[in-house]
């Protein structure tokens, strides 16, 4: 409850509440200091207040009593005696000329612009913005007593709205006793509570009498303990330093400034603040505050509705005590709330810890399942290699036995040769001649060469474990798998960019299906059928490749292992009317030069080399225009279309991948595989502009220069997919203009030459 007995301004326990028209409460010494004054060239209130400055001397004594609330703590001697003047002064007040505009009290939003306001260069404790007092320029109290005073207003601290102040200035504002009370008991209550208030941090026993309390630490300092502990510099020096509770006389205790008032015996009855013989009788239902028998009689109050006082009290306290009853529940469900989320706290630690038990030994198991194949994948290694050196030995002793026996005969046989004995030597020479024949056929073919080989053929394929273990991970065990829900379509994240789409989606929130990838699809621009263009877990997709000019419906639909969820919504997703594109740098020839974001086109070779366009064409009607910016020598350029697969290192049109029209300073030709055709007269020169107009409606291709159609169609009976192609050699620079409109007129075309 302590929160709710602090002033939003000071930080510290109401002293003389005040009740402002929003409801909220200020203390009246630091209402005072937020007080804000509207200087005479800004005014648009009622002149109700003095000026701030120094206060002619007649209306001193009446400022007397207004000033003594203000010199308490929270405010400065000068700020007491600044506001005092400027603010409470009843007496000054009443002959300011403001008789007219007396109880008037209006609210203001803080956007307002009525209000003018000094620049703030302090805060109080809690962030709240503090005017100082500026002192008036030298002749303001003459010209506030010749020309009426300036107004003043109060913004709310915790809603910032405004309101202005009458000329009773702050003691226009109700003085909130029930608050007043509360607060004197709870400061009671608190120093019975903490009468043998103890240091909390003494090592002496017993412990020290508490000196000051610390409102940010909470805790209770003796002197010593405060110097050694909680020194005034650092981050300890906007902390708020209080007198302990057992000292209610204290600044901040209970006993200062006004705030005391019938701190003993009975408390006294309110008495009106505009008849202060009258007690209060009667409740205002219209102004909503109590009012005497003589506000009734006399005051603002005679026409309004009034009802008897206790009546209204009863009433309000049984309204308020209804609203309490809900309170109450609420509060008890949420303490409940509150054993519930602890529990659940447990129960989240313990589950944490089963599964963690659990996923190390189910890792183990993986571990040691893995360490038994590897142990018998070694045993076949072993094997292997065993088998691969028991047969490389067994060779390498036969072969070393025939060895022996063959070099045996050999040298035998030469000693043989190195007789001279011819019979001798012809009695034996059959039998040698046999056993060297015999002694080579058993070197056939093979017994030189290796049984086995180095290299082992056993192969581990271990890259599908490898992805399974990448891929492991925990599934959702309490909630059924299904088949997941309808994706939603991002509208705004969808869009087209020249003949490509691009679409978003999500899936919806609080989805506890699992989703494994997701299934686009596209009409053919027709109205045709659908068709998957895309699968996989991305979501966001961009198609490219589709009609200029066409409208497509596309929608997505998500799946899992349990089958496929159903369709969303269909999106409508128009094409481009006109096709945007530049020359192709990626599939151009090496010798091509381009430039201008790709627009400008040349080339650093005498010989004509080829260079496409981004866009590929299969449908509909495609203008562009070629401008001529360098012509030297008049070369050949050739204008056209092409294949994606055209050879691009001799003229355009010599192969069957390309039609094209070439041009020389004089004359052009339509050429398809080195078939010349239509020799027609006029060329190109600097400056000039070829148009293309491919018409995949009526499948034919003609050409323009300089808005002239240069012979008739040059070809017709052309399907398939297209792209804009062009040939030069380094006499010709040429820039591309597209997204231009089909040529509405077309000029009569020239007569070709045969």
């Amino acid at each position: 409850m302590e929160e709710e007995l602090k002033c939003p301004v000071c930080g510290s326990l109401f002293r003389e509440p005040i009740i402002l028209p929003c409801s909220h409460n200020v203390c009246l010494p630091c209402a005072r200091t937020i007080a804000v004054q509207t200087p005479e060239s800004e005014q648009h209130l009622p002149p109700l207040l003095h000026s701030r400055g120094p206060a002619p001397p007649a209306a001193a004594p009446g400022a007397g009593p207004g000033a003594g609330p203000g010199a308490g703590p929270g405010a400065g001697p000068g700020a007491a005696a600044g506001s005092a003047a400027c603010l409470d002064s009843e007496s000054a007040a009443g002959g300011g000329g403001g008789g007219d505009h007396a109880d008037k009290l209006s609210l203001h939003s803080e956007t307002d612009s009525g209000y003018g306001s000094y620049t703030p260069s302090l805060k109080s404790p809690n962030g709240v913005r503090v005017l100082p007092l500026v002192p008036a320029p030298p002749g303001a109290a003459a010209a506030s007593r010749g020309a009426g005073p300036a107004s003043s207003s109060l913004t709310c601290p915790q809603c910032h709205r405004s309101a202005s102040l009458d000329q009773r200035g702050l003691r226009g504002f109700q003085r909130n006793r029930l608050l007043e009370a509360i607060v004197q008991r709870y400061q009671q209550g608190r120093a019975a509570a903490a009468a043998a208030a103890k240091c909390q941090l003494c090592d002496r026993s017993p412990p020290e009498p508490a000196a000051v309390l610390c409102e940010q630490c909470e805790v209770l300092y003796c002197a010593a303990c405060q110097l050694r502990c909680h020194p005034a510099r650092g981050p300890f020096a906007k902390h708020r330093l209080a007198p302990p509770p057992a000292h209610p006389g204290a600044p901040g205790g209970g006993g200062d400034g006004g705030g005391g008032k019938g701190a003993g015996g009975g408390r006294k009855l309110p008495t009106c603040a505009e008849h202060d013989l009258e007690n209060y009788s009667m409740y205002c239902v219209s102004c909503r505050s109590p009012v005497c028998y003589q506000c009734l009689e006399e005051g603002k109050h005679n026409k309004h509705d009034v009802k008897a006082l206790g009546a209204m009290w009863k009433q309000h306290k049984a309204q308020l005590s209804q609203a309490l009853n809900g309170v109450s529940d609420k509060a008890k469900e949420a303490k409940e709330f509150l054993v519930q989320l602890k529990n659940l706290l447990q129960q989240i630690q313990e589950n944490g810890l089963d599964y963690e038990a659990c996923l190390v030994a189910q890792c183990d198991a993986l571990v040691d399942a893995l360490t038994r194949q590897k142990a018998k994948l070694l045993t076949k290694v072993t094997k292997e290699r065993e088998h691969k050196l028991k047969v490389v030995w067994d060779q390498i002793n036969h072969c070393t036995l025939k060895l022996r026996q063959s070099t045996g005969l050999m040298e035998y046989c030469l000693e043989v040769i190195k007789e001279n004995d011819p019979s001798g030597f012809l009695q034996i020479s059959d039998a040698l001649i046999k056993r060297v024949q015999v002694s080579q056929e058993q070197w056939v073919k093979g017994a030189l060469e290796p049984k086995v080989s180095a290299e082992f053929d056993l192969t581990l394929d271990s890259e599908p474990l490898l992805q399974s273990i990448h891929q492991l991970d925990f599934i959702q065990m309490k909630f059924p798998v299904s088949v997941p829900p309808v994706p939603l379509l991002q509208l705004e994240k969808c869009c087209t960019r020249n003949n490509s789409v691009t679409l978003a989606w999500r899936m919806p929130p609080l989805s506890h299906n699992p989703v494994e990838g997701y299934i686009l699809e596209l009409d053919d621009g027709d109205g045709g059928q659908f068709r998957e263009v895309y699968v996989g877990k991305e979501t966001l997709c961009t198609i490219d490749g589709l009609h200029f000019n066409s409208t497509y419906n596309a929608r997505v639909k998500a799946f899992n292992s349990s089958g496929v969820g159903p369709y969303s919504k269909t999106v409508i997703l128009q094409t481009s009317d006109v096709a945007w594109f530049t020359f192709d740098p990626s599939s151009a020839h090496r010798d091509i030069v381009l430039s201008n974001d790709n627009q400008t086109a040349t080339c650093n070779s005498y010989d004509d080399r080829v260079v496409l366009g981004t866009a590929a064409f299969s449908k509909g009607v495609h203008y562009w225009e070629l401008h001529v910016d360098r012509y030297d020598n008049h070369p050949d350029p050739a204008f056209g279309i092409a294949r994606i697969n055209v050879v691009k290192d001799m003229m355009l049109g010599k192969d069957d991948k390309a039609w094209a029209m070439y041009v020389d300073n004089n004359r052009s030709w339509f050429m398809h595989c080195n078939s010349h055709t239509n020799r027609t007269e006029g060329g190109v020169s600097k400056g000039a502009t070829v148009g293309v107009l491919l018409d995949l409606n009526k499948h034919n291709l003609t050409f323009y220069i300089n808005g002239q159609q240069q012979g008739p169609p040059a070809f017709e009976n052309i399907e398939g997919v297209f792209m804009p192609a062009l040939s030069l050699n380094r006499n010709v620079q040429v820039t591309l203009h597209t997204g231009l409109e089909v040529p509405q007129s077309v000029k009569q075309p020239k007569l070709p030459n045969n």
